[in-house]
């Protein structure tokens, strides 16, 4: 599910070379998931896997803003923030479009796509979620992005789950009603991040109109 705790929103990024590291390898996985995923989905029929796939996005946007803009001002990290969250929001509004339009246009999605996809995309989600477990009680910003990693297993599971009713009733719905309810996460999300990137954004240029003022 989409993050609202993202490691961008925090003042400090933790700058260890071993856990910049393990940020290098989160994205990287999340990247190569994302990729894959919203292909299986498009070539699957499955609106289920593309919403599942902005969770990937989400965190990939995460990571690298972790690592790329951590150390900079205030203004800075809200902007990419700001990207990052209406990248999430259309990305979102995308998937409930398309989910909306298969609910008169749409086939049958291959359930044995949507679960062996789910699956690897779990498998996917645990291994970073392993990777960052030793950074889970650090500060607000390892635990954050540990927490967000954990936390996206369940939207693999909804998308197993979600394969097991279309293979069982043979109909799209369970795929659409996943879909829907993780694209709707999706718009909320990039809806919050949007609204403390802006609140960052008036606060980074409150000093220098007030300086302005007094000048």
């Amino acid at each position: 599910m989409a993050c609202t705790s993202c490691a961008s929103d925090k003042k400090q990024a933790n700058n260890d070379p071993r856990w910049r590291r393990v940020l290098w390898i989160a994205l990287a996985v999340n990247a190569a998931m994302f990729v894959a995923e919203l292909a299986a989905g498009i070539a699957g029929g499955s609106k289920a896997l593309q919403a599942d796939a902005l969770d990937f996005l989400g965190d990939s946007a995460n990571y690298a803003i972790s690592l790329g803009v951590a150390g900079m001002a205030l203004a800075w990290r809200a902007r990419a923030a700001l990207l990052k969250g209406g990248t999430i929001f259309l990305f979102g509004l995308g998937v409930l479009v398309a989910a909306l339009w298969s609910v008169f246009h749409g086939t049958v999605p291959h359930a044995e796509v949507m679960g062996s996809v789910g699956f690897v995309a779990l498998l996917a989600n645990l291994a970073v979620a392993a990777l960052l477990y030793r950074y889970r009680m650090g500060d607000a910003n390892m635990r954050s992005v540990w927490i967000c990693s954990r936390n996206d297993a369940i939207g693999n599971v909804a998308v197993m789950l979600a394969a097991l009713g279309v293979f069982g009733t043979g109909s799209a719905w369970p795929d659409l009603t996943v879909a829907a309810i993780m694209a709707g996460l999706g718009l909320w999300g990039g809806t919050q991040i949007i609204a403390q990137a802006r609140a960052e954004l008036r606060s980074a240029s409150a000093p220098t109109t007030a300086r302005a003022q007094h000048g």
